[in-house]
């Protein structure tokens, strides 16, 4: 059961979101913030796993209590749900600890499914949020090191920037979590990337990703 908080500082959104994730069986809206403030204080008194939480708000804006709930509560999963799609919006948020960011627009489907997967410790940005973080990106200054990966090692980099967790990536190809991980800290060491969002960067920059 994923224990979920949402925030957003209007009511209809928050309501239509919630009577949609009430529907879904592994999911526990347990409550609503209308801004950061009261999501950081809503966290003290409740165990939540993720936070779904907009960007413009009064009293305090998603990008500052983003900032705070990474230092102070690390383990709680932030996914931006946003209708800014500005390349700097979405830049900041990563660098603040946001797991995730998604545009207003996508399908309640897709809502669910960018939960589930930061929920179980991957990242997931919607093809609108892709687009603009990616868009007039310069070629990545590190050497054309993907052909040192070894295919298995390319797959799994493919599946990373999908946005799937370790757990879903061992799922599909039918290998242990133990040696995704493993895949994992090999990609990163080769191309000398560390971060999840440059390696989903490299990744569609080098044709791994469509």
């Amino acid at each position: 059961m994923i224990n979920l908080l949402l925030v957003d500082d209007h009511p209809l959104v928050r309501d239509g979101m919630r009577a949609r994730l009430e529907s879904e069986a592994g999911i526990n809206v347990l409550g609503e913030a209308q801004n950061g403030q009261e999501a950081l204080d809503f966290v003290t008194q409740q165990s939540v796993d993720v936070v779904l939480m907009d960007v413009s708000m009064p009293v305090m804006n998603g990008l500052e209590a983003t900032k705070i709930f990474k230092q102070n509560y690390p383990d709680i999963r932030i996914l931006i749900l946003s209708m800014h799609d500005s390349r700097e919006y979405i830049l900041q948020l990563i660098q603040s600890g946001a797991s995730g960011y998604i545009l207003k627009d996508v399908s309640s489907d897709e809502l669910i499914k960018a939960i589930e997967t930061v929920y179980q410790g991957g990242t997931y940005f919607s093809s609108g949020a892709s687009q603009s973080l990616f868009a007039g990106e310069q070629q990545i200054s590190v050497p054309d090191n993907t052909a040192t990966l070894t295919p298995r090692e390319a797959t799994v980099l493919k599946h990373l920037a999908e946005g799937q967790s370790n757990k879903e990536i061992a799922r599909v190809l039918d290998i242990s979590v133990r040696t995704v991980e493993t895949h994992r800290q090999n990609i990163k060491q080769k191309l000398n990337i560390h971060t999840a969002a440059g390696l989903a960067r490299y990744a569609i920059e080098n044709g791994l990703v469509d």
